[in-house]
């Protein structure tokens, strides 16, 4: 599951007195074609999306049933919800989301052949694009960095002009009049303030560059570039590209303090911990610039400790396989370990596959997935309690608060 939209819905239910359940109970069995044993209700569509991605990049043809749980979530107006437990009952409209819709046209765009989804999917998407040129969680509320990244990225897949929106995102940057070790960085907008957010900046420099979820290895290092604020409105005058180059050198300098990962910060801990999330869409962000050689290190640093972080987990996996795929590395001996097959072992056998395991070892994976998925529950709420990323969602009336 992604630490964010997990954190955040963690957050949300806990406002509105919902049970969370972390994995699948036996009287509400999992769809068929589903990824993963979690609970689907608050990244279903995304973790899907997610794995299709991945396995699309790695030459892994999904199975139809796979493909077809995703095109079975989208509403009839178009967008998609984290989830549908019931696809024959009509959507409500506060429950569609504009990450869940665009990372799903992403993973539709990339299999092909689904042209009349994508098409009603992209159309809800420009339809609830806001004045200022970006998006928000939830269609009505101000726009926000994340969002606007992941919907770019969804627009740019089919080839629709999202200049504008890049642009939208540099409301989000801070410049010269910032703090030296904070320009650059986006900012999650929470109260009426800015709050520089590695994860808000990831997505936005992503989105700067016009670039999705699946980046093609750059061939050569481009260094990232901050501009000299010797001028004050040095910033000022950036166009996207060196808005987002600006954002990646925010991005270099925290992963090069870090050893090579972001940090967090969680409530009770004695020091920072990993964010191996985040790192993995700094990794995608910067070599969408070619920002090579820090992409490199960082993903280098998430191989080696995928087992601490991805095992069982579709969305985490997913996320590895396309940050190597962004920096040419193989998915398939990552530190050891072969995510792609991790990930296939997690879902339906594929229609064309990467040699997928026998059923002992997709029993083994689907078991960890469950204590996994467990532990993400309760890592979340910590996540967005040091953040305040909760508010990320606000719009949510059911499942986000």
């Amino acid at each position: 599951m992604n630490l964010r939209r997990s954190a955040a819905a963690l957050a949300a239910a806990t406002v509105l007195g919902m049970a969370a359940v972390p994995a699948a109970s036996a009287d509400t069995p999992l769809p068929p074609g589903l990824y993963g044993t979690g609970d689907p209700t608050y990244d279903g569509v995304w973790r899907q999306s997610y794995a299709l991605l991945a396995l699309d990049t790695a030459g892994v043809r999904p199975a139809d049933s796979a493909v077809a749980w995703l095109t079975g979530q989208q509403c009839a107006d178009g967008g998609f919800p984290s989830y549908r437990a019931d696809a024959a009952k009509a959507c409500d409209a506060k429950t569609e989301d504009t990450n869940a819709t665009g990372i799903a046209v992403q993973a539709l765009t990339a299999l092909g052949g689904k042209d009349a989804v994508v098409k009603k999917a992209t159309d809800w998407l420009t339809s609830v694009r806001n004045k200022d040129g970006g998006w928000s969680y939830n269609p009505g509320g101000a726009s926000d960095p994340d969002s606007t990244g992941v919907v770019i990225g969804a627009l740019a897949a089919v080839k629709q002009d999202v200049k504008a929106s890049q642009d939208s995102l540099k409301a989000f940057q801070f410049g010269c009049d910032a703090k030296a070790a904070d320009r650059g960085a986006f900012g999650y907008p929470m109260n009426g303030k800015l709050t520089v957010n590695a994860k808000a900046t990831a997505d936005a420099v992503r989105g700067a560059r016009g670039a999705g979820f699946v980046v093609t290895a750059p061939t050569a290092n481009t260094a990232a570039k901050a501009p000299d604020c010797a001028s004050p409105d040095a910033f000022k005058s950036l166009d996207a590209a060196g808005s987002a180059s600006a954002g990646a050198a925010y991005l270099t300098a925290q992963l090069t303090a870090g050893g090579a990962h972001l940090t967090a910060v969680t409530p009770g801990a004695d020091k920072p911990t990993p964010d191996y999330g985040t790192t993995a869409d700094a990794v995608i962000a910067l070599a969408a610039g070619g920002n090579l050689d820090t992409a490199k290190s960082s993903y280098d640093w998430l191989a080696k400790n995928s087992a601490v972080w991805s095992k069982g987990n579709p969305a985490a996996l997913s996320q590895l396989v396309l940050a190597a795929h962004a920096t040419g590395n193989d998915p398939k001996s990552a530190g050891g370990a072969d995510l792609v097959q991790q990930l296939t072992n997690l879902g339906p056998k594929p229609a064309a596959a990467a040699s997928a395991s026998p059923s002992a070892s997709d029993k083994a994976e689907k078991k960890d997935d469950k204590s996994s998925s467990a532990t993400w529950w309760i890592v979340g709420v910590f996540f967005v309690a040091s953040i305040g990323v909760g508010f990320l969602v606000s719009g949510r009336k059911k499942k986000q608060g």
